[in-house]
């Protein structure tokens, strides 16, 4: 059986991943997700994950599921991707200073403690740095890193990118048409 590309759609967590999801499912790639975890304030259009995901590091079976479609894994788990399947790594890169209120008022809203925030930036920024370097040295895995910021502001011209990075007839116009600049409610200017 011939095996086709994964599409992963990865980044730190509120860095973008489920509006690329959004984007690709829109153009018409299909997505695995389980719809577990349903939308609410802080994703008001869901956040396209798969749960089984998350024991990549001891359950690879499902990737199999995944052949051909796009799927959302949390830049923390790409080390675990095994090398006998090719991935097309669509890395979301966001302010980092935007992620943190993004993360600080999720964590608002849950009632839990937001200053546990306070060094994630640091290790953000080291980890992000890892990973980068880590990919690089993938002969499995390419990668193309796509800015949030972006996104918002212009989003045809990135939807194109993205569409030509994972070689899909995918259909841009839909693919942008779905980003609402109403849902970016972290600004931070440069």
């Amino acid at each position: 059986m011939t095996r086709r590309t994964i599409t992963i759609v990865s980044g730190l967590p509120r860095s973008g991943t489920s509006l690329m999801m959004t984007m690709l499912e829109a153009g018409g790639m299909p997505v695995l997700t389980d719809n577990i975890r349903t939308a609410d304030a802080d994703n008001p259009n869901g956040y396209y994950e798969f749960e089984r995901v998350k024991e990549i590091e001891h359950d690879k079976s499902w990737l199999e599921e995944a052949d051909g479609k796009a799927v959302k894994i949390i830049s923390a788990l790409l080390k675990h991707l095994p090398p006998n399947y090719t991935y097309s790594v669509v890395f979301m890169r966001r302010k980092i200073e935007e992620i943190l209120a993004s993360q600080r008022q999720m964590l608002i809203r849950r009632g839990e403690d937001p200053d546990t925030v306070s060094e994630i930036a640091r290790l953000s920024r080291e980890h992000l740095s890892s990973v980068s370097s880590w990919l690089d040295r993938q002969s499995y895995i390419k990668t193309l890193y796509v800015d949030y910021n972006k996104i918002i502001n212009s989003p045809l011209e990135p939807a194109r990118c993205v569409a030509d990075f994972v070689e899909g007839d995918l259909d841009v116009e839909q693919m942008s048409m779905i980003v609402d600049p109403s849902l970016y409610r972290q600004r931070r200017r440069e």
